[in-house]
């Protein structure tokens, strides 16, 4: 197949679309990339919600890379040019843009998270309120400008709704070559503390708040070492609540290219640990990743990570500190299992979350809609 990828993602701050490029090319298509990067990652959209001031920002940020886009497409837009567009992460604006752009040509959109989904679970907009009114049009029309949606769990595949429900395909998330090629033989000391990172932006989806508290459990044990990656919105409480703790350190940014090595130089790797809807339907990207590097996994025991990871992760409760850090001093005490856990959680990643793996599913269900010169339903 021959592919364009279109929108205005942002391949280094969302890698989502970059597995998908990494898969779609490993299986021998042609992709061709189609990016004016808009910019303005999640929480910046975010922040509009709660600034709307800011949205002429947005529009005008949108209007000059849709422009840049349009230009460009015109050398893809006859029938039979490309096979399908794929719009990347965050393309609840880029999708309708497509379907103008290409109107025969089928047109798959990731939705990786849907914006009603991320406003009620970031508090912003609940209930029947006019953001959450506007946060559901903008999903419904992104899944009704697209003719096959990619959702990363079964559960985001059920939520979707009735007249989108048919276009649903499930594709894990997954992790790119560079977290694979992070990966080192293990050579933690085993008379040195156990080594565990975070890395993510502090939304109640990670239950930073829980894991601050768990930090504080562990203040005065001398046999883990925690390194926290990012912030964002419950960083200052989860900081807060692990003061206490000396074997803390604290990373406001990392570069993402740097990214894979730090992670790899750990012994744990931390999921996720709220209890919100959200966090109870997703596995995380950390999660993919930190396993691909060659770390031990330990997130929490919801129905999709048990479903993904299995037996190759340590599960503990959402919303349980105590039983994070006690998880925690366990590995610490006991090295033999911890390289098992590490080994579990590599093999796990080779069988299933490379590139390759996760784009399978995209490729069946594209090959068979139909081509560019038989659509005739728009």
């Amino acid at each position: 197949m021959r592919w364009l990828v279109f929108g205005t993602y942002e391949a280094q701050r969302h890698p989502r679309v970059a597995v998908l490029i990494e898969g779609l090319r490993a299986a021998g298509d042609d992709v061709i990339e189609l990016n004016a990067p808009l910019g303005l990652d999640t929480a910046g959209r975010v922040a509009m919600l709660r600034q709307p001031w800011r949205l002429p920002l947005l529009v005008v940020k949108l209007a000059r890379c849709w422009a840049w886009l349009a230009w460009r497409a015109r050398g893809y837009r006859r029938p039979g040019d490309v096979d399908a567009v794929l719009v990347g992460y965050l393309g609840h604006f880029d999708v309708r843009l497509a379907r103008r752009l290409f109107p025969r040509t089928p047109i798959v959109l990731d939705h990786l998270v849907s914006a009603a989904g991320t406003a009620h679970d970031r508090g912003l907009a609940t209930g029947g309120g006019i953001k959450a009114r506007v946060m559901r049009a903008i999903d419904d029309g992104a899944l009704g400008s697209a003719d096959l949606v990619v959702v990363d769990t079964t559960e985001h595949a059920a939520a979707l709704p009735a007249d989108a429900a048919t276009k649903g395909v499930v594709a894990l998330v997954g992790a790119g070559r560079e977290w694979f090629a992070a990966r080192r033989q293990d050579t933690s000391d085993p008379a040195g503390p156990l080594r565990a990172i975070f890395v993510g932006l502090y939304t109640p989806l990670h239950g930073t708040t829980v894991l601050g508290a768990a930090l504080a459990d562990l203040a005065g044990d001398g046999s883990v070492e925690v390194t926290m990656v990012g912030t964002g919105q419950d960083h200052a409480e989860c900081r807060a609540a692990a003061a206490g703790n000396p074997r803390v350190t604290w990373i406001d940014w990392a570069a993402p290219d740097e990214l894979p090595d730090l992670v790899a130089g750990h012994d744990v790797a931390l999921g996720i640990f709220g209890t919100t809807d959200k966090a109870r339907n997703v596995v995380p990207t950390k999660v993919y990743q930190g396993a691909a590097a060659g770390c031990a996994v330990l997130t929490s025991d919801t129905t999709p990570q048990r479903r993904v990871l299995g037996d190759a992760a340590i599960l503990v409760p959402p919303g349980d500190p105590a039983a994070i850090a006690t998880a925690l001093r366990s590995l610490a005490a006991d090295r033999p299992a911890l390289r098992r856990w590490r080994q579990a959680a590599g093999r796990r990643a080779d069988e299933c979350f490379q590139a390759a793996a996760v784009t399978e599913p995209i490729r069946h269900r594209a090959s068979s809609m139909p081509t560019a010169e038989r659509v005739s339903n728009r």
